[in-house]
């Protein structure tokens, strides 16, 4: 017999993983995301720029692999051709291709995913999830949500208020993202800056990537401060601020873009919470996943879902 299926809030690396690995134990599930495709924090940009698309990476810049199970799945990603390494960001560094959300689209392959769909609110109702977004209201026998802890937070809030408040204790980073499309090379040697303690904590030249068209773009981040600094300016301003920053901390001549555009995450990057990998509720038949309960890393979100749905698959087997 079929096991009913789990409703997934969030189509990141955490609730895809949890997707695929719920499927090793006859779990169908069905996911809702509120972007438009695979990406989340792993999201790829492509914008028009002249008579050429070019992309960017403007979330997570590389991943690594530590854990034995994301190690086994990088392999396999690697000899499908959705990643590959990429040595100017580090030893055992690896990037999507073309597009750093090429592993997540890969994992999305065969499951019901809901793309542009946000849930607004989620109800217990005679032992059902009711799980309501604009224009649609589903129901669940399990629910899962790998959403960043603060909006976690805001979803649980009456529905789980124990999740919902350890959620609310996770604390994440800001990050203002800028993209920029230069019309020739920059005197730059390499294809990565870093900048510890700096205004801008790294950039990176984007069209150097492994299957990326050659353009000169780069992707440039501002640091947690002083992204928060200006959390609340406009994209334009925060664009020409961090650029301008870039070429002084670049020791380089300002040049004028050909294309600049900016984009503000307000939870890039999440303080771990203490204990388990994830959390389940037996008694609710809910549970969260995320790197804000491992690490805020690629790593993190995948062995979050992947525990989640161990979890899940567990409690049904008692």
């Amino acid at each position: 017999m079929s096991k009913p299926p789990v409703g997934i809030i969030g189509g990141g690396m955490a609730g895809l993983s949890c997707a695929v690995q719920l499927a090793q134990h006859g779990f169908a599930s069905r996911i809702f995301d509120k972007g438009r495709g695979p990406g989340g924090r792993m999201a790829t940009r492509r914008v028009a720029v002249g008579e050429r698309e070019v992309q960017f990476d403007h979330g997570a810049q590389y991943f690594t692999a530590r854990d034995p199970a994301f190690v086994a799945v990088c392999s396999a990603w690697q000899a499908d051709g959705v990643v590959a390494p990429w040595p100017a960001a580090g030893t055992g560094a690896m990037v999507g291709t073309p597009g750093m959300n090429a592993p997540l689209k890969q994992m999305a392959h065969g499951v019901d995913v809901l793309w542009a769909q946000q849930i607004d609110h989620i109800t217990l109702e005679n032992g059902l999830w009711r799980v309501q977004g604009a224009d649609m209201t589903e129901y669940f026998e399990r629910l899962v949500v790998a959403v960043p802890a603060e909006q976690a937070a805001q979803l649980l809030a009456s529905a789980a208020p124990a999740l919902a408040d350890e959620a609310s204790r996770a604390v994440s980073d800001p990050c203002w993202a800028v993209m920029a499309v230069f019309a020739a090379p920059l005197p730059v040697s390499g294809d990565t800056i870093r900048g510890a303690g700096a205004k801008v904590s790294w950039a990176a030249r984007n069209g150097a990537k492994p299957g990326r068209a050659a353009a000169e773009s780069w992707v440039i981040h501002a640091s947690p401060d002083y992204s928060r600094a200006i959390l609340e300016q406009t994209a334009e301003e925060a664009g020409a601020q961090i650029l301008a920053q870039f070429f002084v901390q670049a020791g380089i001549a300002p040049a004028r873009p050909v294309h600049l555009a900016a984009h503000r995450w307000r939870y890039a990057m999440a303080a771990p919470a203490s204990g388990p990998s994830a959390r389940w509720d037996a008694g609710l038949q809910i549970g969260v996943a995320g790197d804000w309960l491992v690490s805020p890393r690629v790593e993190g979100a995948f062995l979050s879902g992947r525990a989640l749905a161990e979890m899940i698959a567990a409690d049904d087997g008692r």
